[in-house]
């Protein structure tokens, strides 16, 4: 595997925009694990706390196809117990709830939640951060693989607390719910 534009990457070269992206992504993951992205995100013992705290979690980007990782997650949470509401503009139902086109429209029909866990594009996140922000969520969180400065920043100059980069039925097999 030979460098491309700094980075070694196995699926071929990469170069201009996406070859910055990947930079601009691995600097991103880079500063969150050495907490040097500005602004504090949760550490094992605050997670644990929000999971155990949280009774209403938006999944964005939720799925009905049973090979994304989003409708595990999606069905993961239901099983543990908590008021999952599914947001996604191309679906109208997953596992038998009503599926809203925006974080806006559920927490119109449904009230507001504890957790927005968002699985999008980097790119998304950021407008995904302010639509929390502004429906009062409390914690914002970036599935496994996720991290955005940006989304963070809005998040947390709003209030909420920020996970980035971990997956919630991950961290709930973790820590139990107790």
């Amino acid at each position: 595997m030979q460098p491309v534009d700094g980075l070694h990457l196995a699926a071929g070269p990469v170069r201009g925009r996406a070859a910055r992206e990947d930079r601009e992504l691995v600097a991103e993951h880079l500063d969150l694990e050495a907490g040097r992205l500005g602004f504090p995100v949760l550490d094992d013992a605050q997670i644990a706390d929000v999971l155990r705290r949280a009774r209403r979690i938006a999944v964005i980007g939720a799925s009905a196809d049973p090979g994304r990782p989003s409708h595990g997650v999606l069905v993961g949470l239901i099983a543990a117990g908590y008021d999952v509401v599914p947001v996604n503009p191309s679906e109208d139902r997953i596992e038998g709830l009503s599926c809203f086109p925006t974080l806006g429209a559920a927490v119109e029909a449904t009230g507001p939640f504890d957790i927005v866990d968002v699985f999008r594009r980097r790119a998304a996140c950021p407008e995904h951060a302010r639509e929390a922000v502004a429906t009062g969520a409390r914690c914002f969180w970036l599935q496994l693989g996720l991290v955005s400065r940006e989304a963070a920043r809005i998040a947390h100059e709003g209030g909420l607390a920020v996970v980035m980069d971990r997956c919630t039925e991950i961290e709930l097999g973790r820590i139990g719910r107790g």
